[in-house]
C-alpha cells in the first residue's frame, strides 16, 4: 500500500512543477505528517525531492527527474478510454483506476504538455443522466462490470415484475443510456438486454466464456434500442395538425414515428392543416404527450381520447375566461 502510494507521489511531482504539502496530502489522502514522511523516504530511496520552505513552500523534483514508472496495467488502459465519462467510472468502481492512468499519463508528458489534460478536462465534460433523474447507481453494477472486463461467467438473479429467476449469462457489455445501466448478454444461443438495477443478486464465477468474435457492441445495442422503440408502440391515434403542430410533432413524441407518420401523411388541406395516424405507446402516454401541443393539434381518433381532450379543452377554457 505504501509502495503504491510513493509511487503516486512520485508521479504527482513529476507532472507539476511543484505542490504543496496539503495539496500531496489531498490527492493522496493521507496526513500533511504522512506526506513529510513518504517524501523523506522517496529522498533516502535517491530520488531527488526539493523541499521549499515558507508559505509559498512546496515540493518539488530536482533537475528535471522523470520516473520510468509510467507503465500502464490493463485495468488502467481500458479505464482511461472511459475517462470522459466520471459518473460511470464511479458507477462501475473503475475511478480509481482511470486517475492513476491519467497521473501516469501526464507524467511521462513533455514538460510543454504538461496542462494538456486539465485544459481539455475545463473545456469537454460528458454528464450522462438525465434531467431530474436521482443518480443512483445499480448495487450490482461493479460485479458486473468485473465479469464484463474478464469475460466471466455469471450467476444471477434477475427481477421481472413481481418474480424473479436464476440465470446463468455470458455478459458481453455495459451500456450507459439515459443514466440507466443495461447489459448485454448471452443467455444460450440468444443475446439479450437486461436492466442492470433489476439485478438482485449477482455472482461472478472463475470460468471464462468464449466471446464471440463478430459480437459488436454498438451495432448491437442500436438494433435493439430500435426494436424496442418500435415494439412498445402497439396503438394509433388519428391526429390533424396546424403547420405549427407538424413541426412541434417530433418534440413532444416519438421523433421516429412522428417523421414516418408525417412522411406517410397526404398534403394539408385548403387550410394547410395535416391529417396523419401517428403510432403510440398507449393512449395514456399519448394524451400526456399530445396535450403539449394545445390548440395546435386535434385528436379526431379513437373517440374515448378524442372525447378526453375535449374536456380537457373545455376545462381550460374555463380557466382563462
Amino acid at each position: 500500500m505504501r509502495a503504491a502510494r510513493l509511487i503516486k507521489l512520485m508521479l504527482l511531482l513529476q507532472s507539476r512543477p511543484s505542490m504543496t504539502g496539503p495539496e500531496l496530502a489531498h490527492h493522496l489522502e493521507v496526513s500533511e505528517r504522512t506526506v513529510s514522511r513518504d517524501v523523506l523516504a522517496l529522498s533516502e530511496a535517491g530520488v531527488p525531492v526539493y523541499a521549499d520552505r515558507g508559505r509559498t513552500g512546496g515540493y518539488r523534483l530536482i533537475g528535471g527527474y522523470r520516473t520510468r514508472l509510467t507503465g500502464l496495467g490493463r485495468t488502467e488502459a481500458e479505464a482511461l478510454f472511459l475517462s470522459g465519462v466520471p459518473s460511470a467510472l464511479r458507477d462501475m468502481g473503475l475511478a480509481d483506476a482511470a486517475s492513476a492512468a491519467r497521473l501516469k499519463v501526464s507524467a511521462a508528458l513533455l514538460p510543454e504538455l504538461s496542462d494538456a489534460p486539465a485544459s481539455a478536462a475545463q473545456r469537454f465534460h460528458l454528464d450522462a443522466p438525465g434531467w431530474w433523474q436521482p443518480h443512483d447507481p445499480p448495487p450490482a453494477l461493479p460485479a458486473l462490470a468485473d465479469a464484463v472486463w474478464d469475460d466471466r461467467r455469471i450467476t444471477a438473479r434477475y427481477r421481472r415484475r413481481e418474480t424473479e429467476a436464476e440465470r446463468e449469462l455470458e455478459p458481453y457489455g455495459l451500456v450507459l443510456k439515459a443514466g440507466v445501466w443495461y447489459v448485454a448478454a448471452r443467455s444460450g444461443d440468444d443475446f439479450r438486454v437486461y436492466r442492470a438495477d433489476r439485478f438482485t443478486a449477482v455472482t461472478v464465477g472463475a470460468e471464462r466464456f468464449h466471446r464471440a468474435g463478430d459480437f459488436d457492441l454498438p451495432g448491437f445495442w442500436e438494433e435493439r434500442a430500435a426494436q424496442f422503440a418500435r415494439s412498445i408502440l402497439r396503438d394509433r391515434v388519428e391526429l390533424r395538425l396546424s403547420p405549427e403542430g407538424v413541426r412541434l410533432l417530433p418534440h413532444v413524441t416519438d421523433p421516429v414515428a412522428a417523421r414516418e407518420a408525417l412522411a406517410e401523411a397526404g398534403p394539408p388541406d385548403e387550410r394547410g392543416r395535416t391529417t396523419l395516424t401517428l403510432p403510440v405507446e398507449t393512449q395514456e402516454v399519448a394524451y400526456a404527450q399530445l396535450l403539449g401541443l394545445g390548440p395546435e393539434a386535434e385528436v379526431l381518433g379513437p373517440p374515448e381520447l378524442r372525447e378526453r381532450f375535449a374536456r380537457a379543452a373545455a376545462r381550460s377554457a374555463g380557466l382563462y375566461r
